[in-house]
């Protein structure tokens, strides 16, 4: 779980909607780049070492500071384990992407699926799990941001197809008779933008304020908006 600042959150108009999601899953299917797959369990958990390591280089250095070197070093791994699993830098850097916003999903999805308050009140604690992420993985913003040179279909993707699952939790919303608007694209790329933002402000830059308190206030604007 955004503007041109990379995290977020989260996270078209009818016919339009349908259009628009479906180029955007498009984007994602063709921007995605698949990591060779480990075959075994030692497999995966090097291949994890490396995408890990890779989130701490690039964050770090930025990518083109970055080398495979320097990536297997700060992984524990061998530098011919790199080549068992991803092509080149530029490659990994692609995954990473992929992988970086998976976890965002991922990481948010539970707080969804547990949720049983309004729709409204679900996008707060939907944007507070994203900012603890972001509080967490402060490298997600550099490499996103990066993405948007070296990898731009996907970073063209991660924001696709994060606003096409806003779009998707509003447009249910609304079928429950929960918004008083008719969701549009429009709406889901606010609601990212304004996640994006807040997890570069206080996730990011301030380590201290209270996430809670934050994710309220722009609960209520949302409230407002389209309660």
């Amino acid at each position: 779980m955004v503007g041109n600042r990379g995290a977020s959150a989260t996270v078209t108009m009818s016919t339009v909607a349908g259009k628009a999601t479906r180029k955007g899953n498009r984007g994602m299917e063709a921007a995605a780049v698949s990591p060779r797959e480990p075959r075994t369990e030692r497999g995966r958990r090097t291949q994890r070492a490396i995408l890990d390591a890779a989130a701490a280089e690039f964050g770090d250095k930025g990518f083109h500071e970055s080398s495979i070197v320097s990536i297997t070093q700060r992984a524990g791994v061998a530098l011919g384990s790199f080549y068992t699993y991803f092509e080149s830098k530029e490659a990994l850097f692609k995954a990473l992407v992929a992988d970086m916003s998976g976890r965002v999903r991922d990481h948010v999805a539970p707080v969804l699926r547990e949720h049983r308050g309004s729709a409204i009140a679900a996008e707060g604690a939907a944007l507070e799990a994203f900012l603890r992420f972001a509080r967490e993985h402060k490298e997600i913003y550099r490499i996103i941001d990066e993405a948007e040179f070296v990898a731009p279909e996907d970073w063209r993707a991660h924001y696709l197809n994060t606003a096409a699952r806003i779009l998707e939790r509003l447009q249910a919303a609304r079928a429950k008779g929960e918004l008083g608007v008719e969701p549009t694209e429009v709406h889901a790329w606010a609601i990212m933008g304004m996640n994006v933002f807040l997890g570069l402000r206080f996730g990011v830059m301030d380590g201290a304020v209270d996430l809670g308190e934050v994710a309220a206030q722009a609960n209520a604007l949302l409230q407002g908006g389209l309660g």
